[in-house]
C-alpha cells in the first residue's frame, strides 16, 4: 500500500481513503490540514493490481458503497465531506 503520512497533532487514528482527482476528497484534505492533526491517506485510483483491490475492500469493510472520500477516525467512518463530524470526532 502506498499510504501518505502527514505529520501534525495526534487525534488517534486518521485515515482518508481518497481519489486523486475528487474535489471533495480534497476538500476533506483541506480540512485534515487546517485542523492540523496527523493523518494518512492514500489515493486508491492511483494504486494498480493486487493494491488497488486490497485498498478498495478496505474501504468496503467501511464503507460499502465504496465511495470517496472515506475517512475512519478512531474507527469511525465518515462517507463524504461532512465537516461538521469531522470536527466533532477530532475534538
Amino acid at each position: 500500500m502506498v499510504v501518505e503520512h502527514v505529520s501534525g497533532r495526534n487525534a488517534g487514528q486518521v485515515m482518508l481513503y481518497a481519489l486523486s482527482t475528487c474535489v471533495w476528497c480534497k476538500k476533506t484534505r483541506q480540512l485534515l490540514d487546517d485542523l492540523g492533526v496527523e493523518y494518512n491517506y492514500e489515493y486508491v485510483d492511483l494504486l494498480q493490481g493486487e493494491e488497488r483491490e486490497g485498498a478498495i475492500e478496505t474501504v468496503k469493510r467501511w464503507n460499502p458503497r465504496c465511495t470517496f472520500p472515506t475517512l475512519v477516525i478512531n474507527n469511525e467512518c465518515v462517507v463524504g465531506f461532512d465537516e461538521g463530524k469531522i470536527r466533532e470526532l477530532l475534538k
